[in-house]
Order: structure tokens, then sequence, then C-alpha cells
């Protein structure tokens, strides 16, 4: 017994050293990244994706021509996979080419020429597998060769070979393939010419060979052609500058024909042995490995030599250690293990363990992580300091809003509603009743409101004082966006001692006055002035935010009535125009103030044509300028234009503007080149660590606690000798009376 105890005692000790860590012990000293993911991507085929959490991956796998430069700001495109940026020619409607200053209308089609860099190859994969003969080793499996096939990996064999502009024509022919979920055809058969028809043909093709391989080499896009072996053109409709910016994601990266030839096989799809699972890209990382309930691991791609750290970025980045490894190859790391963490604690908690390299704040454990100065600057507290962790903010390229329905005879524009088949009699008549609407009495109710919501004070209250209170739809580095005074909004600010200060609530209510409800009541028919706000929160943590929001129209005496539902039903009522007043939310496709200010064209009404203006908005001077402004390069006429819009939007106060969130992201002091970018999801590369320092700091936070061992280890022992003793007398006692005399 006291030999058991012993070596019980002895392999807890020997094992102390790794119950904390989660990682191999192998693992340690190599250039590995760690991070977490919070829920499975549903896509990895380029073609379908078009999540953040599915870009995470996919952008780090695949290499579109272009890319946002890493360093510099406001966000620009570089090449990536091109050798240089595309070379744009205009045609008119004879194909005649014309100058690059010729005015838009003028332009019928833009012709995008794109050189990509020779020698490029894909990740090792074995639908690039040769035979002795040269041949597909891998193209003619039945569904018994594949039972033991779990991952790519598991095949005997795998190849790679040189990305060719044919591949990235490929892609392009797939986004149009009506096999697959296809996110962005609607956009691009607007712009890519053929695209549309070429969808109708491949319908066709499949209902007559629907049991074969859509062959899509087989069958031309007019719009996309191959010059030569690196040298592709797209042609697409009229002049659309901010179509370069589509070219930086993974929609438009090459895919390889081969591979979706490979994985067409019987029996592939029933192993999850598809693009939509194991992607094949060529860019600077593969996905090695996929448990999408436990762990998912990005390798580097040994095939990848196109890509250097870039040598230049902004005034403050040299300093900043930022161009350290300026001219290195890229990536910098060799291995990226994202882990699944479900809960914020856990991952917290592992963070601070320094088995996560960089870390997001959740609001439980924000005090713990940030302290925030007098003058409203946010920087790391002592603890955090003390453990070498530094802070990066960055603001996001996102507007959250509430929105008015101009289609409402209250709080719109009294715009014309133009009923849907879903639409209720009652809902259409009143929503087309002009004898209640006052355009000048609800601008005034509007701009009443704008004013009463404090927005700062949600920030600082709910948002941790992560986020700046918007001045309109554009978002700090998007070109349009104004510094200072000349970018507030002057119908909610005014400028003093050089910040914007939200007008006082006297001013809010003498507009409430003047709009025919004094104190909140209705000067004609002497009833309280009720707004019904619809959103989809409705949980637990929901109800702090809604109170206080109620709390800002009671300052106005104005009721405000919650109507909370589920996503689908309010979908709904946002389509159906069934709304006063909402809670919504955009997110930038691309840097570009076309891709915000489009969100209130009158072309773009959700309700009469179906598009992302979901307030209706229409004003004809601010369409007539969106039209003029939206496909203008930048410069300083553009600006112009935009500061005439926005001073339409302050006056007609559309939306109460809201908020820009703000990103923080922590870092352990091993992480190196870690600088917020809210457009390139390609970070991964750039970001480098000394894992030395690392295990040195995680053996350091991480020593077990040995003496509750030692005390359990001693306990087990004298219970041992405790139950030893009682046997042992047990045992003389027996002797003895088998001794004794009869």
């Amino acid at each position: 017994m006291k030999y058991i105890a012993g070596f019980l005692l002895l392999t807890l000790l020997t094992a102390c050293d790794v119950w904390n860590n989660p990682y191999p012990s192998a693992d340690a000293g190599k250039a590995i990244l760690y991070t977490a993911f919070t829920e499975r991507p549903k896509h990895l085929d380029p073609a379908q994706a078009y999540s953040e959490n599915e870009y995470a991956f996919l952008a780090n796998i695949y290499a579109p021509p272009l890319q946002y430069h890493y360093l510099k700001r406001p966000y620009q495109l570089v090449p990536q996979a091109a050798d240089s940026m595309p070379v744009i020619t205009y045609l008119d409607s004879r194909q005649r080419q014309l100058p690059a200053d010729a005015p838009a209308e003028k332009i019928a089609f833009s012709v995008y020429e794109i050189h990509i860099k020779p020698g490029m190859h894909y990740q090792p994969h074995p639908a690039f597998a040769r035979d002795a003969q040269g041949l597909p080793e891998y193209f003619h499996l039945k569904p018994a060769d594949l039972n033991d096939i779990h991952a790519p990996g598991d095949f005997s064999h795998s190849g790679t070979r040189v990305v060719t502009a044919a591949d990235y024509v490929y892609q392009i022919k797939r986004l149009a393939n009506p096999q697959l979920h296809q996110p962005i055809f609607g956009v691009m058969s607007e712009y890519i010419i053929g695209l549309k028809e070429y969808a109708q043909t491949l319908q066709q093709t499949l209902k007559k060979h629907p049991d074969d391989f859509l062959d899509l080499t087989a069958l031309p896009l007019p719009g996309v052609t191959v010059v030569n072996e690196t040298t592709y053109r797209i042609t697409i409709h009229g002049k659309y500058p901010q179509f370069a910016y589509w070219l930086a994601m993974p929609f438009f990266a090459p895919m390889p024909p081969e591979a979706e030839r490979f994985y067409a096989q019987a029996g592939m799809k029933e192993r999850n042995l598809t693009l939509d699972w194991w992607p094949v890209g060529s860019g600077p990382y593969y996905l090695s490995q996929n448990d999408p309930n436990r762990l998912m691991v990005l390798s580097k791609n040994p095939d990848y030599h196109s890509e250097l750290y870039p040598a230049e970025g902004e005034a403050g980045d040299l300093p900043a250690g930022l161009l350290a490894d300026a001219g290195h190859p890229l990536p910098l790391t060799d291995k990226v293990v994202f882990t699944l963490e479900k809960e914020t604690i856990p991952y917290w908690s592992k963070f601070l363990q320094g088995y996560y390299d960089a870390s997001g704040i959740s609001s439980d454990s924000f005090d713990q992580a940030i302290q925030v100065t007098g003058g409203g600057e946010a920087s790391v507290s002592g603890a955090m300091q003390a453990q070498g962790i530094t802070l990066s903010t960055s603001v996001a390229t996102s507007t959250l809003y509430t929105g008015f329905n101009w289609l409402d005879p209250v709080v719109g524009g009294c715009g014309r509603h133009i009923p849907s088949p879903q639409s209720s009699p009652l809902m259409d008549e009143s929503k087309q009743s002009d004898s209640t609407c006052n355009p000048e009495r609800a601008r005034k109710l509007r701009q009443a409101i704008s004013i009463a919501v404090d927005f700062e004070e949600f920030i600082s209250i709910f948002a941790n004082g992560r986020g700046i209170a918007a001045q309109s739809p554009i978002p700090p580095g998007i070109f349009g966006y104004r510094e200072g005074a000349a970018g507030i909004n002057s119908v909610v600010y005014d400028w003093v001692n050089g910040a914007p200060e939200r007008k006082p609530l006297t001013a809010a209510k003498r507009l409430l006055a003047e709009a025919g409800y004094p104190d909140g009541v209705d000067e004609k028919t002497h009833q309280p002035l009720v707004i019904n706000l619809d959103t989809t929160a409705s949980g637990v943590g929901d109800k702090a935010h809604l109170d206080w929001m109620r709390k800002q129209f009671n300052q106005l005496g104005v009721q405000l009535v919650v109507r909370s539902t589920d996503y689908n039903r309010f979908q709904d009522k946002v389509r159906r125009g069934d709304t006063q007043m909402f809670y919504y939310g955009w997110n930038a496709d691309y840097p570009d103030p076309e891709n915000f200010l489009f969100l209130l064209d009158g072309a773009q009404g959700k309700v009469n044509h179906g598009g992302e203006n979901a307030s209706n908005y229409s004003n004809p001077e601010y369409d007539r300028l969106f039209n003029e402004m939206k496909n203008m390069e930048n410069s300083p006429d553009r600006q112009l234009i935009i500061d005439r819009m926005l001073t339409i939007l302050h006056d007609d106060s559309p939306w109460l503007w809201g908020y820009h969130p703000k990103n923080y992201v922590l870092q352990h002091g091993w992480l190196y080149n870690v600088k917020p970018n809210v457009m390139a999801t390609n970070k991964l590369k750039y970001w480098r660590v000394d894992a030395k320092l690392r295990d040195e700091r995680r053996a350091q936070w991480n020593k077990p606690v040995l003496w509750p061992l030692w005390l359990g280890g001693s306990a087990m022992l004298l219970f041992a000798l405790w139950i030893w003793h009682v046997l042992r007398q047990r045992e003389n006692a027996r002797s003895l009376q088998d001794n004794s005399p009869v």
C-alpha cells in the first residue's frame, strides 16, 4: 500500500508542469500563433463565404489580386497576387477607347486588365498529385477507395502547380454556378458582362446533363477572358470604381479546376471532402486540420514565396517597431492554431495565462483590463502592464444607427408607399394617407429626438466608452469623413472649446414645440405623442438598453413603445415599411463613401425597390448628388459633393446617427507587428511571435502550487501507514489466538 501511495505522488509531481498547458509540449519554442474562434464557419468555399468568421480563415488561405495595405491609412488597395494595380480602359457604346478623364455618362464599359505574379504555387494537395505517366493520380476514385480517408492529408501523395490567369477566370465563373450559394451574384451580374446570361446557360446545361460534372472550362464567359498565362481581363458595364475593392475579396481568388473536379467524385461529400470543408488556395497558409468542434489549424504554405513584409507605412510606424520586419518573406509564423471557445471567461483566463497571444475585451473583463484617464484616453490597467500586455484600438468601419421610417406620417417624410402583396390594407391606407402628413412638422420632430438621445452617454454606459458618436453615416478612415468643426452635425452639435458638444435639451424641446408637440402633447388632438421602436432586442441584457432609450424620450415628454420581435418578423416589418423607428447597423463591404451613402439613396428604398435603404428615405437633391458622386474617384470635387449631401442629411435627420464602435485588442509582449486594420482580414501573415519569451512567461505565470500535492501525498502515506498498522495488529491478534493453549 505504501508503495502505491508513493507511486501516485511521484506521478502527480512529474506531471504538474503540463497540467495547465492546453497544447502539446513538443510545440514549445515554435513560431506558432494561438488564437480562438467562437463558432464553426459555415462556408470555406470562396464563392460561397461572406461572413466575418469565415474570412478569418479564407483571407489567409486564398490570394486574390489585391489587398489592403497593412500599415497605411486611409485604407488603400495594393497588389497581392497581382504584380501591379489593374490597368483600366474605358470604352464607349461602340467599343471605342475613351480618355481616362472621360465623364461617367459616356463610359459604356470598363475593362480591367490584371497581370498576376509569375511562379506562384498552390498549397500541397492530392488534387495535384500525378502518377508515373504524369496523369492525375486521384481522379478515378471509387467510394471504397475513401474508406480510411478523412482529410486531404490522408492521401499518400500530394502535389502542387503554378497559378495561372485561367484559374482566376474559373473562379469568377463559379460565382454564377447555380449549384452553389451565391451571395454576390446579384451585385456582380449587374456589372460583369454576360454573367447573368452565363448563369442561365449553366442552369440549362445542368437540366440537360444533371448527372455530369459541370465543366466551367468548356463554357466561355464573354466578360472575363484569358489573355495569356499571367494576364486576364474583366469587362464591366459603365464606370464603377468600387469594383477594385471586390478584387481584394476571396470571391476573386484563383480556383484550380482540378480541385473542384477532385471533390466532385462519388463518396467525397459524405466524408466532408469538399471545398466548403477543405479549401485549396495559393495564399500564405492552408487548412491542415479542421475539427470545428474543437480545433482548426492553418499551416504555412511551403510554396508561398510571392510576398514580403511592407517597407513603408505611416509616420509613427517606424518608432513603434512596425517596420522592423520590412522586406522579410511572409508569413512570419509557421502555424496558426484556432481553438473553439464558446464562452468569454475561459478565453479570457487562457489569455491571461499566456495561452492566447491576443484577445478582445468583453464587458465583464473591461474594468480588469482597461483604465480610462481624465482626458478620456484608454490604457491597460496596472495588472496588465505588469504582464507586458499592451492595447491597440481602432474605430470600426461600421455605423450603428436608429432609423426613422420615411413612409410614416408622424416621423417620416411622407414618401409614397407602393403596396407589396404582404402589406395589410389598413397599413397601406395609413402609409399612403397624406391628410395627417406634415413634412416640416416631422422634420423638426426628428431633429428634436436627435438632440435628446444622448449617444455619448450610451457609449459610456453600455459600450465601456468603446465608440464615438456618429455625425453622419460615414465612419472615420473612409474618404468623405471630416475631422474637427467641419465634420460635425450642426443640427445636433455645437463646436465648443475644440470639440463637439451636444446641444442642450432646451433646444430639443423648442424644436418639439415648433413641431406642434409642446411637452410631448399633440396641440391639435391634445393626445400624448406615442412613437413605436421596433427591435430584435428581447434578452435580459437588453432591458437596460431599452429602458435607457425610453428615458431619453421621456425627457421630451414623448412616450416610446418598444416592440420586440424575432429577427425574421423584424425583417418582414422592415420590408413592408410597417415601422416608425428601428435599430439597424452597417459594416463596410469596402472603404468607400458610396458603400454608406447608398443606404439613403431613394433608388435603394426597401419597400418600393427592395434595396438597402431601410428608412425608405427619399430626397431628390440628395439622390441627384449621390448619382453624381458614386462613380467619381476620390478628389476635392468628390469631397465637396459629399459635404453637400451630408448637410442635406443633417437637416432631414432620417437617422439617429448612433455611433461607430471602437475595437479594443490586447496583445502580449511577445507578439509583434500588431496594428489594427479593420478592412484587412489577412492580418495573421504579418504577425510575429517571440516563442522563447512566450515559453518563459508561461512557465512564470503557471507555476504549479505544490503544497496541496505534498499535503495530499502525505495524507495518503499516513493513511496507508495507518491501514498497514491496523492490518498488522489484526495479524498479530490472530497469531496469538492461533497459538494460545486449548
